[in-house]
């Protein structure tokens, strides 16, 4: 089942997407050459927008769950994936633990963990899941809503290395982004591989140190296919440490929003827009969608802080570190339900993804939100297959392999960020 593109047949995007696919021999190369240098995140996923006018990545996830919603059809890709990973990193490896998020009641979760451990056991490795919740005490069996199991183990530390019962892992794949900071019982592990690393987390990582050596990546990637690299990248702007509970604070924000609002409405000029832009604020070191604010007038910006510190909503309840980022609005349609495609990665390769959909949320609003749904995207069949000829905005393939193009731009774009903050970098020097 594919999406209908709802996207015009004329304007920017077309354009971009016929750009892109007259171009794939550089990019595949560039990208390979890319690949030579620097090392790829073990497995990313990238919420992409197109609004008709642009394509861009709004969120980069070096701990992406949601696995299970990659179909059977997509999974021999991310077998292959897999495999290449490992063998890159431990090829002698025979074991794999995975630790996961603390929040281990959700079944969707948990059927997130089921997918991951289907796709390293098919790349033959033993794998077992392993808890670092203090809330684990002995291991747990959980039946799923498909009829599958998954078993949950407590996490054991033995002379700096971390297992299970009865089983020690050379590989230790984190499906936790530990925003709540780093425990000590996953630092200084001796030999033994910790995937992503523990600087990649979100209780160091900042969304603006990404989105600005993306803006660097989509530059040369624009001078690469000959194109304007806005029409792939969002406008952002780092608010750093703002108070909102003070009223030097809310002057800085809403100053700091008047300014992207108006680098926006210029971009828009430029190129004819006649849609209303629009500001997202956000946290500028959380992975969760909670607390964002969309602002489409920066004179109602003052109404929305209160709304949402009114309801509890972080990051809107006092200091915080804040990112500004231009709205992206989104044109693809699912059953008339507003939709977002999202990629999914592992190494350097595609695997698949899915559109996430919303009923009841317009264009211009978060969709990673209660009462999302999610219908997988055909990569496994068509992202590597584009359909040269067809004209722009037709082809399904042809729309998903720009969308894989994008994802793979933001994932060199992590990959930089994570070179950039390794605390052991100077070590290598």
């Amino acid at each position: 089942m594919v999406p209908h593109l709802v996207t015009a047949l004329t304007g920017p995007i077309n354009e971009l997407e016929q750009r892109l696919l007259d171009s794939m021999p550089a990019i595949e190369r560039w990208f390979r050459l890319e690949w030579m240098e620097h090392t790829p995140p073990f497995y990313t996923s990238v919420d992409v927008r197109n609004a008709g006018f642009k394509l861009a990545p709004v969120d980069t996830d070096l701990y992406p769950t949601g696995w299970n919603n990659l179909t059977q059809p997509m999974l021999p890709l991310a077998v292959q994936a897999a495999m290449a990973a490992i063998e890159k990193i431990c090829p002698e490896a025979r074991n794999l633990l995975i630790v996961p998020d603390n929040n281990i009641r959700n079944t969707f979760y948990l059927s997130n963990l089921a997918q991951l451990r289907r796709i390293f056991h098919m790349a033959g490795l033993n794998v077992r899941i392993g808890s670092i919740s203090p809330d684990v005490k002995k291991a747990a069996t959980i039946d799923l809503p498909d009829g599958e199991s998954i078993t949950i183990e407590p996490v054991i530390r033995v002379k700096g290395r971390i297992g299970v019962k009865d089983f020690d892992p050379c590989t230790i794949l984190l499906n936790n982004s530990l925003s709540s900071g780093v425990p000590g019982i996953l630092e200084d592990l001796h030999e033994q591989y910790l995937l992503p690393p523990l600087h990649g987390s979100w209780s160091t990582r900042r969304k603006s140190n990404h989105f600005k050596i993306y803006d660097e990546v989509a530059k040369r990637f624009g001078k690469l296919v000959g194109v304007d690299s806005w029409l792939i990248n969002p406008i952002f702007e780092k608010c750093g440490q703002v108070d909102l509970g003070t009223a030097q604070g809310v002057q800085m924000l809403t100053a700091s929003v008047e300014t992207l609002m108006a680098r926006v409405k210029k971009k828009y000029k430029e190129y004819g827009i006649k849609e209303k832009p629009f500001v997202v604020v956000k946290a500028d070191n959380s992975g969760s969608s909670s607390g964002f604010i969309t602002v489409r007038e920066v004179k109602d910006l003052g109404a929305l802080l209160a709304r949402a510190q009114g309801s509890g909503s972080a990051p809107f309840g006092g200091a915080h570190e804040l990112i500004l980022q231009e709205g992206v609005l989104t044109y693809e349609r699912m059953n008339d339900a507003v939709a977002e495609p999202v990629v999914y990665m592992m190494d350097r390769y595609v695997v698949g993804g899915f559109y996430r959909i919303h009923a009841e949320r317009a264009i211009d609003e978060d969709l990673s939100a209660p009462g999302s749904a999610y219908v997988p995207l055909a990569f496994a069949d068509s992202m590597h297959m584009p359909q040269p000829g067809v004209r722009p905005g037709a082809s399904a393939p042809n729309r998903f392999y720009m969308y894989g193009v994008i994802g793979r731009l933001a994932m060199l774009a992590a990959s930089y960020e994570l070179e950039s903050t390794d605390p052991q970098a100077e070590l290598y020097d």
